[in-house]
């Protein structure tokens, strides 16, 4: 049986989702007018994180500073983000979704794949997705555009194709009319870094990619990475939709130390060891993790144990080794010496809510760029001298 696949994407949720109350609330809808959300309405030096349509075309864009965005439009309209209900929103979208299929895979607060293979045909998925873009509409007031393909990639890409409140099919035999001739950059998992490599080799469309020999892609963007990005470009994904059934619950690696160290240097390098460790098998199996948790065990085998909230879910090393500095400050007096030490992360998600972040790193290119390269790398070869103790607890463990 052929695979039917949609993704489900809400049209600028954040704003949306913000107009939505409001229209509620009796006060003007704001996605008829150039408008924003911010972290801070009142504070210029906020990173917009939702624009509306209107504001869009003035060349307002999300990350841009509210100052800059004053100045292309003075009389911009900008609110506050309201998470709460965001979530709410979220949560009435994911049920509608459900109630089509429920092989369901939520991507990030925003969007999902459902596996549509057993509800409709090739013949009538436009006309199923249709009706349920527009029981979405009319149930929840907001908009979302219905991608279909033969598997995730697919359907990936179609939803991405123009907005808003549309449907749109990207099959295999569309693939060279409809996928081949966009730009690099719109392939899925291609960022900006991998897509300056590929410029810069004269690669620029996602057919040029497709046609590009798996040696010279290997050597411009490594050999497990050019694996992926020579399926996908091909328009092959053979990735199920995942239900959140049966998951891992959280990621853990500690290491023990041959004899006690008190140095800072040792200790934060051995952060890193395991840091690098639970970052990569988060990775490896599609989380992301809200909590990180530090433990440091003395001679006398005394334990203390710190956990804090991430700002938004992560699988990035950098940010993950960032916050377990921070416990480990709290944990350690910096004079006892530790035994053992510890790191684990849990409240493991698929959802990326990358919109969720309102002052972004710039850096974190870079850190991901790290991370796959650290992937890539791993892959190829364990590292024997770091692995130490590593487990993934199962749910219902």
């Amino acid at each position: 049986m052929p695979r039917i696949i949609f993704h489900i994407d809400v049209n600028s949720a954040f704003l949306s989702w913000s107009a939505v109350k409001l229209v509620i609330e009796g006060q003007p809808d704001i996605r008829l007018v150039p408008s924003v959300v911010s972290g801070d309405p009142s504070d210029r030096r906020s990173i917009i994180t939702a624009a509306s349509i209107p504001a869009k075309k003035l060349g307002i864009k999300t990350a841009m500073p509210v100052s800059m965005a004053l100045r292309t439009c003075p009389e911009l309209v900008i609110v506050g983000g309201d998470w709460e209900w965001y979530r709410r929103c979220s949560d009435g979208f994911i049920e509608i979704c459900r109630s089509y299929s429920p092989v369901l895979q939520q991507f990030s607060i925003d969007e999902c794949f459902i596996d549509m293979s057993f509800r409709c045909t090739q013949e009538n998925a436009v006309a199923v997705a249709t009706q349920l873009k527009e029981q979405i509409k009319e149930t929840l007031g907001f908009t979302v555009n219905v991608g279909i393909g033969s598997n995730k990639l697919l359907a990936k890409m179609a939803s991405d194709f123009e907005k808003p409140d549309k449907v749109h099919t990207l099959w295999e035999n569309e693939v060279p009319e409809k996928m081949w001739p966009l730009g690099v950059r719109d392939l899925l998992w291609v960022g900006k870094k991998t897509e300056e490599r590929l410029t810069a080799y004269g690669i620029n469309t996602i057919g040029q990619l497709a046609g590009l020999g798996m040696v010279t892609l290997a050597n411009l963007v490594g050999k497990k990475f050019a694996e992926q990005l020579h399926e996908n470009a091909n328009g092959r994904d053979n990735s199920p939709v995942e239900t959140e059934r049966g998951e891992a619950k959280s990621v853990s690696a500690e290491r023990t130390f041959s004899k006690d160290l008190v140095n800072p240097k040792d200790i934060d390098r051995a952060l890193f060891n395991v840091a690098c460790i639970v970052s990569h098998r988060i990775r490896k199996h599609g989380f992301r993790a809200s909590t990180v948790s530090v433990f440091v065990k003395y001679k006398d085998f005394s334990v203390v144990q710190k956990q804090c909230r991430t700002e938004r879910p992560t699988d990035v090393t950098a940010v993950i080794l960032n916050e377990a500095r921070k416990l480990l400050a709290e944990a350690w007096d910096g004079v006892t010496p530790i035994r053992q030490i510890g790191l684990g992360v849990c409240k493991l998600t698929h959802e990326t809510a990358v919109q969720m972040s309102l002052f972004e790193d710039p850096k974190l290119d870079y850190y991901r760029e790290w991370d796959r390269h650290y992937d890539d790398q791993k892959s190829k070869k364990e590292d024997a001298r770091i692995l130490a103790y590593e487990s993934i607890k199962e749910a219902g463990s």
